[in-house]
């Protein structure tokens, strides 16, 4: 176990009992009328979903910035999250939902599709350039389908629910989501933490990877359904859940020695982290209404991304 694992474990785990007593009403277990019923069936799916959704999609932009060598590589930049938004929502629009596998299975499809599709585009040998401007294609096409779906809904409440869910949030959800979501994030993580040691080698270049018996193909089709996994079912229960991915990385990369074997785990961690303390803060935010996750993580993550494009432009200079 790396330095950066052990410290963002034993951060979890502290931030863990201080989730569940947090919010509008901060609870006291021992005073509390029915405390037991409001941390077993509210707050505690609440911020297990709020570390697998985290945990996921930090092991997902840990890979792809290592996949890439790009350090502003990250899903729902490079259209995996708007692809498996699109497909949550063409489950929303023609009312899917009733079914608890339906939507999760579009989300997976579409988040599947948009990797593909960047793959079958791009692919490795058409430089991070193709790549990135693919994956911007990808994402503006996945953006428009998302918005004709909404422009034409077929009545207001299937509008308003897909405007809602889009936004992301962990609000009201149950144990129902968690195990859902759980399984597919966990073998997405998996999948991600064993194309650690080709990542490593891709540091060198792929003809050295090859020489090293690494199968670039195989490593590709690896990651497609590794992160496809990890966002499609965090978009499938939690909505657009943005910059978690890119901001992770960036804060553990300096506890590692940089390795990409080395942040996958650690970045899975640091994610789910990021994302308990995000979500904890917005229950306890003093507004008229819950501030959705999503928002929040966004004017977090926008001003993160600018100062890490200020910086590259001075390493430039």
């Amino acid at each position: 176990m790396n330095r950066a694992t052990l410290v963002f474990a034993l951060l979890l785990a502290l931030a863990l009992p201080l989730s569940l007593l947090a919010g509008r009403v901060w609870l006291d277990p021992a005073t509390t009328p029915n405390a037991a019923l409001i941390l077993g069936e509210l707050r505690l799916p609440r911020a297990v979903l709020a570390i697998i959704v985290g945990g996921g999609l930090g092991a997902a932009g840990a890979a792809m910035q290592g996949y890439l060598r790009n350090p502003l590589a990250d899903p729902g930049l490079f259209g995996i999250a708007p692809g498996a938004a699109l497909g949550a929502v063409v489950a929303l629009w023609f009312g899917y939902t009733a079914s608890a596998w339906l939507l999760p299975l579009f989300a997976l499809i579409g988040a599947g599709g948009a990797m593909a599709l960047l793959a079958a585009i791009a692919g490795r040998t058409g430089g991070i350039a193709l790549f990135t401007l693919a994956g911007l294609m990808v994402a503006s096409l996945a953006g428009a389908l998302t918005a004709l779906a909404i422009s034409m809904a077929p009545n207001a409440f299937a509008m308003s629910e897909i405007v809602l869910w889009l936004n992301g949030a962990l609000t009201d959800r149950s144990w129902r989501e968690v195990w859902l979501s759980g399984p597919l994030v966990a073998l997405g993580v998996l999948l991600l933490w064993r194309t650690g040691r080709s990542l490593d080698a891709l540091t060198l270049g792929e003809p050295v990877a090859r020489s090293l018996g690494i199968d670039t193909s195989r490593l590709l089709w690896l990651l497609i359904l590794g992160i496809g996994l990890t966002v499609g079912a965090s978009v499938a229960v939690a909505g657009i859940i943005g910059f978690v991915g890119l901001i992770v990385p960036h804060l553990v990369r300096p506890l590692t020695d940089r390795r990409p074997s080395q942040l996958i785990v650690p970045s899975a961690l640091a994610g789910a982290l990021l994302v308990l303390v995000a979500d904890s803060l917005v229950r306890i935010l003093p507004l008229v209404t819950e501030l959705r996750l999503g928002i929040a993580l966004s004017l977090l993550g926008a001003p993160f991304f600018l100062w890490l494009l200020l910086r590259m432009r001075r390493g430039l200079a």
